[in-house]
């Protein structure tokens, strides 16, 4: 069992940037691939970025490729994702995910955070 409880979301221009930090609970995170996922209102909850238990492979939807980042620090159980040059489409509930398969659908993450709102105005 992992418990994910998101942070650092909040109100920001567009051109702004954001680091949005998740905690895991248990000693086993470093086994976990851990991802990112947003959900706009109304709309469909889609990937953001993951990356790999080694935090060696990285991945990112194309709506944010060259402007987020992920990255984890295993000594604070804790995974990142710094975003800059953001834009009013990045406006969502950010969600961070943790599971041990392969995959980036929603199904590949066993565990999830309650959400962060970021909100990007124009």
């Amino acid at each position: 069992q992992v418990h994910l409880a998101e942070s650092g979301g909040g109100l920001v221009q567009a051109g702004g940037s954001l680091r949005l930090s998740c905690i895991a609970s248990g000693r086993t995170f470093s086994t976990y691939r851990m991802g990112w996922f947003r959900q706009a209102p109304g709309k469909e909850r889609d990937f953001v970025a993951a990356i790999s238990s080694s935090g060696i492979n990285t991945y990112y939807a194309d709506s944010v490729k060259g402007r987020f980042t992920i990255s984890r620090e295993i000594a604070k159980n804790t995974v990142y994702l710094q975003m800059n040059s953001l834009k009013p489409e990045d406006t969502a509930v950010y969600y961070c995910a943790a599971g041990t398969v392969r995959g980036l659908q929603i199904s590949d993450f066993a565990y999830w955070g309650q959400g962060t709102q970021v909100t990007v105005s124009s």
